[in-house]
């Protein structure tokens, strides 16, 4: 019995190290792209016509007028000079997309379509026919369809209320390709690998899994970028790509990282982060300014006047903040029972968090964003 249990012990170890193993190594796709492979921004002005009244104010947004009287000159319409055009169901919009790669002319994307001007909402409007330019002033899409809004809004009396947003919206296959970007995978007998993230020790473990599979074919560059021979032929280069992303990789371990955001108060770590002993104390400082408005009424016969006096009430209080001890924390789940242990909100923690790395006890990379 006691050499099963030895047995069935052995075995949950054997299974826990492979899973962590396994665990450890990611795909080569996960951790790095293929050079010249990679979606390219569009961007382009339109105008969203049909809005219920909730479109810009002419008056204060006159571009917009300016771009429905070009439209209409452009469609056969003249519009007399000098008029007045009061519009409320259009609005001045930005169209924006990615251009995938490999897109060929006839596929449909998906667009995302923002005022620029003052509407109100774009819900139930409709964009008009709108070209799309790459960064080169090309254009390589054409945009056009019913704008969907995923929130709603209404106002009466002065009162308003409103879910989500209304001044943005999509359009699901909304533009279609016009024209394709030139390119191929590679350029001659090579293709470059770029990490996602620059890592000495990544590229040497992804060129040792890359040569022990397909043999001496990759090569570092630098931190980044790994050459390697791939087939000529499209076809060929196609399968061993697909064979090439699949390959397991060790990354390298992470760099212990604090990212702080001051305007949310958003605190997170990465399992890599260390604590060494340390003690803190922190206590909040509140300051209280209370106004006080009085009025002097002068007696009688006196022949003053109804004065009214401002006075200022100011309080300091400063709570006491007891001195924690920090233990040595080597793992993720230490460094939070030790936080948790100081009692302090995530406002307070950004301070802390500050004073520990200043003094050497935070083993951490702190980044504000």
């Amino acid at each position: 019995m006691n050499t099963m249990n030895i047995f069935k012990r052995f075995a949950l170890c054997a299974m826990l190290l492979l899973a962590a193993g396994v665990a450890r190594a990611d795909k080569v796709r996960d951790l790095a792209s293929i050079a010249g492979v990679r979606p390219n921004q569009l961007v382009g002005y339109g105008l969203v016509v049909g809005l219920d009244g909730s479109g810009d104010q002419t008056t204060q947004t006159p571009f917009t007028v300016q771009s429905v009287i070009n439209m209409l000159n452009n469609l056969g319409v003249q519009v007399p000079t000098g008029g007045n055009l009061q519009l409320k169901n259009v609005a001045a919009v930005t169209v924006t997309t990615n251009l995938p790669a490999f897109s060929r002319p006839g596929q449909p994307l998906d667009v995302t379509v923002s005022s620029i001007g003052n509407a109100k909402s774009l819900r139930g409007g409709t964009l008009v026919l709108t070209p799309l330019k790459g960064v080169d002033g090309q254009i390589y899409a054409m945009a056009q369809g019913n704008v969907v809004v995923a929130g709603a809004g209404a106002s009466a009396g002065g009162s308003s209320t409103q879910i989500n947003q209304l001044a943005t919206g999509r359009i699901p296959d909304g533009a279609t390709v016009e024209r394709s970007v030139p390119g191929g995978v590679g350029q001659g007998d090579f293709v470059q690998l770029e990490l996602l993230r620059t890592d000495f020790t990544t590229a040497s473990n992804m060129v040792n899994a890359i040569n022990n599979q397909f043999g001496p074919i990759a090569s570092a560059q630098d931190g980044r970028v790994i050459q390697v021979r791939a087939p000529e032929d499209a076809n060929q280069r196609v399968a061993f790509l697909s064979r090439l992303e699949g390959l397991d990789v060790t990354p390298a371990d992470v760099a212990a990282k604090v990212i702080i955001n001051a305007r949310t108060g958003s605190i997170v770590m990465n399992q890599a982060v260390q604590v060494d002993p340390c003690a803190v104390a922190h206590g909040n400082l509140t300051v209280t300014i209370a106004a006080m408005n009085t009025v002097v009424q002068p007696q009688a016969l006196a022949g003053g006047r109804t004065a009214r006096v401002q006075n200022a009430d100011i309080q300091i209080e400063a709570d006491k903040g007891n001195i924690v001890r920090l233990p040595k924390a080597s793992n993720l789940r230490d460094v939070v029972r030790a936080l948790n242990a100081v009692g302090a909100t995530p406002q307070d923690l950004l301070a802390i968090l500050q004073a520990m790395k200043a003094a050497g006890s935070l083993k951490a990379d702190l980044e504000v964003i």
